[in-house]
């Protein structure tokens, strides 16, 4: 039986059956996107914190927009081909198309790949600090221009980040029923590395059969070992599976002799009477070992990653619920390269306390601890000094109710131009004060992978030590770091994944479609204008998110 209206269109809608779909389709994507986009002016309204405003590099954000309006050009010309029954222009064509959705999901790549290699810093006072973190140097190499031979090695032959988590570990207690295996190996080759041991605390005994006797199942000294914490884990997991048994039979039970004495009584009148008797089960239940604690001999340090680990002086706790007991050494975390300085929530929290922001920021931890910050801030604000007087001889001062101009400018600077400094600015002040400079390509490059750091060196992007205990709060560029990044990495990679599958379906006409060419062209043709209709929206999601998120 053939299916109507594939290539033939209904008489009353005018439409074929997949056109029809894709409308729908449509729809629902409108009311999708359309959530998102409310959702973020709402947001951003809403933001008790201050919103990132033109953070996100316009130049690739730009040439994907022309990219993207290109592709849907090309698509209505393929169509157009193959309803003129050229097959060869409409290779060309849907080549094209193809071309750029992969061309735009390269940008978005590296765009991505940029912000996951970001850090950022909110420190206790809500001052922000972005760069780059560094790998521990050996002694007297350059930070900024560093050879493979520079960097300091862990015990895998890896370069070391200097945001690494160090404890003097002296004793370690792991949960039985979770401990995280990778974690245990490499504690173990850690050890192994500074000539450790890692021995069990103390015998561990417990009984293993209902009734019977307590054992020893580890000895004191016993070496610490995945098959001996897999061992220890049977021994919990059996111990719980059957001791809960012992205890929903008894429940069972005590709930019939509650019932035969207490006859025409519903369970809720009785049921405070009703409880385990742990006299009858206690001798029948096996021991449970919920933990196993082990000696680090001698104590050594070990590295911890800061979101593995809630460090705490004396004793931590891993993700797994493993317990570190030792000292907590320092653990700052270096930028080699930092390429901006965010004053502008430290300034919105002292205005909600009545200090001028002036103050806020001369009372800072940076401005107090770092000399590179205290003079590019001078250089700072002389700059919107100059700026601010440019916009006084442009555009005046406000008047009163009698038409007199006043001491108020009728334009002023922007919260985030008076108060933060980016990294365009870092490289400003490096090339007017310290005089660097980059040839005209590598300033392109800059507008796509971010600020040249080796080329410019330490006179433009300085190294900064942060003490763990200043820091609020850190991450890369990621959904972690604020709300604006989360709903950027929604809407952008739910909108990427849209591109992939359109792409996939057009890419499949391309070089699958002659057989349906040759059977029926205009089924084909059909099929390209449903997934060109699809492209289009596409198109139209990104128009609207390139202002929205890279503009304002």
């Amino acid at each position: 039986m053939e299916i109507p209206y594939i290539v033939t269109p209904r008489k009353d809608t005018g439409l074929i059956n997949s056109k029809i779909a894709i409308w729908l389709f449509l729809a629902s994507e409108v009311m999708l996107f359309g959530g998102f986009f409310s959702a973020y002016v709402y947001l951003r309204m809403g933001a008790d914190y201050p919103w990132p405003e033109r953070t996100l590099p316009v130049l690739p954000g730009l040439i994907n927009t022309f990219v993207l309006i290109g592709s849907s050009v090309t698509v209505v010309f393929a169509w157009a081909a193959l309803k003129m029954r050229e097959w060869r222009k409409f290779q060309i064509y849907m080549g094209i198309t193809v071309a750029c959705a992969a061309l735009f999901m390269v940008l978005k790549g590296v765009e991505y790949n940029v912000k996951f290699h970001h850090q950022a810093v909110r420190l206790d006072d809500y001052s922000v600090v972005e760069g780059h973190l560094g790998y521990e140097l050996k002694e007297g190499a350059d930070a900024h221009h560093p050879n493979a031979d520079d960097y300091v090695k862990d015990h895998n032959g890896d370069k070391i980040e200097e945001n690494m988590i160090r404890v003097k570990v002296e004793k370690l207690t792991f949960a039985t029923k979770r401990y995280y295996a990778e974690w245990v190996d490499e504690m173990l080759s850690e050890a192994d590395h500074a000539n450790a041991k890692i021995t069990l605390e103390a015998d561990i005994e417990a009984t293993t059969t209902e009734g019977g006797k307590m054992k020893v199942i580890a000895k004191k000294g016993e070496p610490l070992s995945l098959d001996l914490l897999k061992k220890l884990k049977d021994v919990q997991l059996a111990a719980l599976k059957h001791n809960a048994a012992l205890r929903t039979q008894n429940l069972r039970e005590q709930w019939v002799v509650a019932k035969d004495a207490n006859p025409g009584k519903q369970g809720w009148e009785i049921s405070d009477d009703v409880s385990i008797n742990m006299d009858d089960i206690t001798p029948l239940m096996l021991s449970e070992v919920p933990s196993a604690t082990f000696v680090v001999n001698p104590p050594t340090e070990f590295l911890f990653k800061p979101r593995d680990i809630r460090e705490a002086e004396g004793s931590s706790r891993l993700r797994d619920d493993t317990v570190v007991v030792g000292e907590l050494e320092e653990s700052p975390m270096v930028f080699h390269n930092v390429d901006a300085v965010d004053f502008q929530w430290l300034v919105m929290k002292a205005e909600e306390k009545g200090i001028s922001p002036e103050a806020a920021i001369e009372n800072s931890w940076l401005m107090k601890n770092n000399a590179f910050v205290r003079e590019i801030w001078a250089w700072h604000l002389k700059r919107n000094e100059a700026k601010q007087k440019d916009l006084n001889e442009q555009y005046g001062f406000k008047e009163d109710e009698n038409g007199k101009p006043t001491e108020t400018p009728d334009r002023v600077l922007t919260h985030k131009e008076l108060y933060r400094i980016g990294w365009k600015e870092f490289r400003d002040y490096g090339e007017e004060t310290k005089g660097v400079e980059v040839s005209a390509v590598a300033g392109l490059k800059e507008e796509f992978m971010g600020p040249n750091y080796k080329a410019r060196g330490a006179e433009t992007f300085p190294e900064l030590s942060l003490p763990r205990e200043e820091i609020r709060h850190a991450a890369k560029f990621s959904p972690a770091w604020n709300t604006y990044y989360a709903i950027y990495f929604t809407i952008t990679g739910l909108h990427g994944l849209h591109v992939i599958g359109g792409a996939l379906v057009l890419a499949y006409y391309l070089f699958f479609g002659r057989k349906m060419y040759l059977e029926n062209p205009e089924w084909l043709a059909n099929r390209v204008e449903v997934g060109g209709l699809f492209w289009h929206f596409v198109d139209l999601i990104w128009i609207f998110a390139f202002p929205i998120l890279y503009l304002m």
